[in-house]
């Protein structure tokens, strides 16, 4: 889904992504205001899981720019990139004595922006 704003901005969504909130700001505060050749090629060499569905998302907003806005993608810039916290799925793993352990496992909705750099 594509949402564009007024300053040509295109968004992309990432929902329901398995992985912890903090995990993956981490990685999204150190793409945010770079450009996308430089945002891939760093998310193609961090070491952190989450680096797989950033750059999904990424691709996703370069291409509704590119389609929707008609903007080129070497000249796109990572304007808006954020984190939110989704729906805990709960498990629960047997202890000792009968009792159970409960367990979270957290998903994260990724939002991902590129809009051209301003003048």
């Amino acid at each position: 889904m594509a949402t564009i704003n007024s300053t040509t901005q295109a968004i992309a969504h990432g929902r329901y992504i398995r992985g912890s909130v903090s995990k993956v700001r981490r990685v999204l505060d150190q793409i945010r205001g770079r450009s996308y050749r430089d945002a891939l090629i760093m998310l193609e060499f961090m070491p952190y899981r989450s680096t797989g569905p950033i750059t999904k998302v990424l691709r996703s907003a370069v291409a509704n720019a590119e389609n929707n806005l008609g903007l080129d993608p070497a000249t796109l810039v990572v304007s808006q990139a954020s984190a939110d916290m989704g729906p805990s799925m709960k498990r629960f793993r047997p202890r000792a004595q009968g009792r159970a352990y409960a367990i979270k496992k957290q998903t994260c909705h990724i939002s991902i922006g590129v809009a051209a750099p301003s003048a």
